[in-house]
């Protein structure tokens, strides 16, 4: 049983979990940021360009008591568009940070230890006077018959 709270134990605390329980958040906090800013700035704005007429109280009387509150509903679609619109602003933005990070060349790859052991057995035959061997001329794959 101990080992079931130590595996979630170590589920909850890795980085990406942590990090989606911060977006979430911050995002419930942003869409009450982006609710009041659509009921409270853009709706009456709409209001007094239509001429007084208020979006949010609309509704369809069906039948009786019965109500269809499409005004809400618009109210939450121009709410949608300006959360996606911001999340499209955020995700533009960190694909140009990605890019400009990936547009640095990447430092000369390190010689491998082969390499380092010829490059000294070159740098000896130098110092003793002697010229390398010259190098010898490619090898051409054989043929393979058709």
């Amino acid at each position: 049983m101990r080992s079931f709270f130590e595996e979630f134990k170590k589920f909850i605390m890795r980085g990406n979990v942590v990090d989606l329980a911060v977006g979430l958040v911050i995002g419930a906090a942003f869409t009450a940021i982006v609710n009041s800013m659509v009921k409270d700035i853009f709706m009456p704005i709409i209001g007094l360009v239509t001429g007084g007429f208020d979006v949010s109280g609309q509704s369809v009387t069906l039948h009786g008591d019965a109500k269809l509150g499409w005004g809400n509903f618009v109210q939450a679609v121009i709410s949608f568009v300006i959360v996606a619109f911001c999340l499209f602003l955020v995700v533009k933005g960190m694909n140009r940070l990605k890019e400009s990070k990936s547009a640095e060349p990447a430092p000369p790859p390190e010689p491998s230890p082969t390499e380092k052991l010829l490059g000294e057995i070159r740098d000896i035959l130098r110092a003793q006077g002697g010229n390398p061997p010259p190098a010898l001329p490619p090898v051409a794959p054989p043929a393979v018959p058709t």
